[in-house]
Parts: C-alpha cells; structure tokens; sequence
C-alpha cells in the first residue's frame, strides 16, 4: 500500500556550517518548505522536496552569518528543487537537485537518510536527514574573513544539513 506524506515546514529546518563553525540556521517556521515523500511498505519509494530559505535574519547571535556572503542590494534567498531520488537500500539514497544562491544554478546531489517513524500527538511523522557539501564559491559566496592568525575563517566547502519531517496524509 502506497501511501503521499507531505513535509511539515514547522517542524523542519535548515543548517549551514562550515568544518570550524556554524554560519545559518534556518528554521522551518521562517522558511517555505515543499514536498512529498511516498512510502510503500514501510520502503521510501519516491521523494520530491522543494525548499526557499530566506538568508537575511540578522539578528541571530554569531560572529558569521549566511547574509554576510551576499551583496547588500541582493534579495538573499537559497532555493532547492529535487529532480530524482534514487533509493540504494532502506536507509542511503541520493536526491538530485537545482540549488538556486545568489541566482546561481546548479545540480547538486544530497545523501538522504530515512530517520524512522513516530508518532507525535497522534500524528504520524516520518523523519529525514539530508546532506550535503558545496563549494560556496560557485555560486558566488566569495566573501571572507581573517583569523588573527592570518588564517581564513571559512573553507571553500559549506555543508548543508537539512532535517525534514513529513507527516501523513
């Protein structure tokens, strides 16, 4: 039996770091999160997820913030839209993608991990991790900051980390 879960953007979010320090997190009840997952026997068989994240809260308490890498006369929004999810076994698969920053398109692929099942309130959730590394400056994030040791602050590669819960239908 097949059963459509839709993504609860309440209960999802996003975080952006780099190896040495957090730069964004977004939560879902700031953001626009979209999509579907369909679950057929306890199996994700097919997923499409869709996300617009609005980079320019500035008032969170760190030293680095995501706005930070854009242009001030920029409307600083990251946009995901999966094209193909390939399922490996019950807990790996692949989502395939247009990320969308600083009007930069490109296709990305994210390691997607089935969390697992629970039961919240009597609703009924299905929890995901997706992951992924990108290098920042292609899509145009080239701004940095100096340690005082003359060292960067921020690598070249930003890892995005999204939870995403669905709930059934």
């Amino acid at each position: 039996m097949k059963n459509e879960w839709e993504i609860d953007s309440n209960e999802s979010d996003v975080l952006i770091k780099t190896r040495h320090s957090l730069i964004d997190y977004m939560s879902g009840s700031k953001n626009n999160f979209k999509g579907h997952v369909a679950i057929q026997n306890n199996e994700v068989e097919d997923a499409s997820i869709e996300f617009s994240l609005k980079a320019n809260d500035k008032s969170r308490n760190s030293d680095l913030k995501l706005i930070d890498f854009f242009d001030y006369d920029e409307t600083p929004v990251i946009e995901f839209k999966s094209t193909s999810f390939q399922k490996i076994n019950k807990n790996i698969n692949f989502l395939k993608g247009h990320l969308t920053i600083k009007n930069i398109t490109k296709e990305v692929e994210l390691d997607t991990e089935f969390i697992g099942y629970n039961n919240y309130n009597g609703v009924q959730k299905a929890s995901f991790e997706i992951t992924g590394n990108i290098n920042r400056k292609d899509f145009g994030l080239n701004h940095n900051t100096y340690f005082n040791n003359g060292g960067y602050a921020v690598g070249s590669d930003i890892k995005l980390i999204a939870n995403l819960e669905f709930v059934h239908q």
